[in-house]
């Protein structure tokens, strides 16, 4: 996977070309940038994003992209509350420093995606086909991935609370250096039989062990 750490490395960076348009329903973006744009409400639902970028503390409140197609587009420090990106494809996309907030979506598809330090609260993510993508020192809280297919997905870093595996499919999924929570306040909240294949690290077990054992049925007393 390729890994920009800012939009100058990106290799269309010189292309770009600034805009301040609002988004369209089923509109055609190639080559754009967007710095420090505000979308509240906007519907861009079927829209195409090729070799963009959204930088500058873009927001997306309340916004729809229902269907739209993103590929090889850069997220800087975007921020996207309550927004509705359900049933969209996103191919070679990165999210750097982004702020996700109540986002639908659920059956999307993904592939060669990158999210580098982003926080995530009660995003949905059922039923959605997640390929090769990374997970970077980024905080999950109440993220849904039931009935999810994760394929070589990769969690570095990251910090699980409430975080729902129910009924996912996990082929490849690479767990380790993640905080998974405690006894008390499990960073996953269920799920467990849905982490058959899962690789975790030996002090991950010690964190999982007792909330595995209560899963199963099983009563610990010395």
């Amino acid at each position: 996977m390729k890994s920009p750490r800012s939009v100058d490395d990106l290799p269309y960076a010189p292309q770009l070309t600034s805009s301040t348009a609002d988004l369209e329903i089923e509109g055609d973006y190639d080559r754009v940038r967007f710095d420090g744009s505000s979308f509240p409400d906007a519907d861009a639902g079927g829209a195409r994003f090729t070799e963009c970028a959204f930088t500058g503390g873009t927001g997306f409140d309340g916004a729809r992209l229902r269907r739209a197609r993103l590929t090889d587009v850069w997220f800087g420090e975007t921020r996207l509350v309550a927004t509705d990106v359900a049933e969209s494809s996103l191919t070679d996309v990165w999210f750097s420093g982004c702020v996700f907030a109540g986002v639908q979506a659920f059956s999307c598809v993904t592939r060669r995606v990158l999210l580098r330090g982003c926080k995530l609260d009660s995003v949905n993510f059922r039923d959605g086909k997640l390929t090769d993508v990374v997970f970077e020192d980024c905080v999950l809280r109440d993220v849904d991935f039931g009935s999810a297919k994760l394929l070589r997905v990769r969690f570095a870093g990251c910090q699980f609370t409430g975080v729902d595996f129910t009924r996912a499919s996990c082929k490849q999924v690479d767990l380790r250096g993640t905080r998974l929570g405690s006894e008390s306040v499990p960073g996953i909240k269920a799920g467990y039989d849905a982490l058959d294949g899962v690789r975790i690290d030996s002090l991950q077990l010690v964190t999982l062990a007792p909330l595995l054992a209560h899963h199963l049925g099983i009563t610990v007393a010395d």
